[in-house]
Order: C-alpha cells, then structure tokens, then sequence
C-alpha cells in the first residue's frame, strides 16, 4: 500500500515539473527564434573581434577590426540590440 502513495507522489512531482517548465517560456515563432540565433551569433562575432582588439597592435589590422565591430553593431541593431 505505502507503495502505490509513493508512486503517485512520484507521478505528481513530474506532472508539477512538467508544468512549470512550460509556464517559464513563452513559444517563439520561427522567425524570432532565427533572429535570436542570428543575435547570439553576431554577439559571439563580438566578443571577439573585442578580444582581438585590446590584443591588437598593428595599426591597419586595428583598423580592420573596429570596421568589423562597427559593422557587427549595426547588424545587431538592426535586431533590436542595445550596448
């Protein structure tokens, strides 16, 4: 008997879980889904070309690299990005 409380209490556990993992996040579109993709990867872009930067000595590649970042945060705003 105390078996079949413990497996219903189980049961009730995972229906719970299951259900607050579907509350927490509202279902994107497809389209937003590709957008926070394409976000998360010119972020990652970013990130490096920054890491770059502060390594940066030559003055040409220097150059080459803040035109990149200029672009990259274009590319970011227009996805809605704020620094």
């Amino acid at each position: 008997m105390a078996r079949g409380w413990e497996s219903k209490s189980v049961e009730a556990q995972i229906e719970s879980a299951d259900r607050r993992r579907g509350e927490g996040k509202p279902r994107l579109t497809h389209e937003q889904l590709e957008a926070q993709r394409k976000r998360e990867s010119l972020l990652l872009h970013r990130t490096r070309v920054l890491s770059d930067l502060e390594k940066c000595s030559d003055e040409r590649y220097r150059k080459t690299l803040s035109d990149g970042l200029a672009f990259l945060e274009q590319q970011l705003g227009a996805l809605g990005w704020t620094r």
